[in-house]
């Protein structure tokens, strides 16, 4: 007989210059609804700033690392789950692997079993150096042994996104994807949004975040959607 799922303690790590007020709804559903701690990775705009950088990445994921040991010393299945928004997506792939990163080691797959990624721009023609480093090193769901990849993406229909989405959508889908005439959720397209080997979920009318629709991934009635019990 299969062993029910048991929910363990989630931990976020957000995007770029985006700070914790915009995830105080996402942490309060999964609280409610796991009974599990759930923490937020603590990143001011200045620290996204750095992340132009290894070093930025670094504060980062060094922080990342701190709470994922301190939740899975908490979680009744010695795991946590890990939900990466926007950049924070690509940068938790990173954070699962033994490799040296900026004179560090993470191997967060000892802490980890499950990673949701929401609208994080995985593959881009014009990538940054950092990014287009994780998904050489990394491609896919290069973990998939150990880890449960889920790779959730938003798609706006016409009207559904608000000025700044429609503004953004076609630079942003062309210097991602190589075309503006792609489904997306107004700032990542949803083949860059689904990460090779991941369990793909693409939500319609689902924004990248509050600024590009109203309803994003962490708007409550969507992460019922996305959210996987077992």
């Amino acid at each position: 007989m299969t062993e029910p799922f048991r929910q363990q303690p989630v931990l976020i790590l957000g995007g770029f210059l985006i700070t914790a007020e915009a995830y105080a709804p996402m942490v309060g559903w999964l609280e409610a609804h796991t009974q599990q701690p759930v923490a937020l990775v603590p990143a001011s705009r200045f620290d996204w700033l750095l992340t132009s950088w290894a070093f930025g990445w670094r504060r980062l994921l060094d922080r990342t690392a701190e709470q994922a040991e301190t939740l899975a010393r908490q979680s009744p299945t010695g795991r946590i789950t890990l939900i990466g928004h926007s950049s924070g997506g690509v940068m938790l792939r990173l954070f699962l692997a033994d490799e040296p990163f900026a004179g560090r080691r993470y191997n967060g797959r000892q802490w980890a079993d499950r990673l949701y990624t929401l609208g994080s721009p995985h593959t881009a023609v014009r990538a940054t150096p950092l990014r287009q480093m994780v998904d050489r090193r990394y491609p896919g769901a290069c973990f998939a042994d150990a880890v449960r990849y889920i790779a959730v993406a938003g798609s706006l229909g016409e009207g559904e996104g608000t000025a700044l989405s429609e503004r953004m959508a076609a630079r942003s889908y062309q210097a991602i994807a190589g075309s503006t005439a792609l489904p997306g959720d107004g700032l990542v397209p949803v083949a860059s949004a689904c990460l090779s080997g991941a369990e793909p979920i693409v939500l319609p009318g689902v924004a990248h975040g509050g600024a590009f629709g109203p309803r994003w991934y962490g708007t409550p009635e969507v992460m019922e959607q996305w959210w996987r019990d077992a």
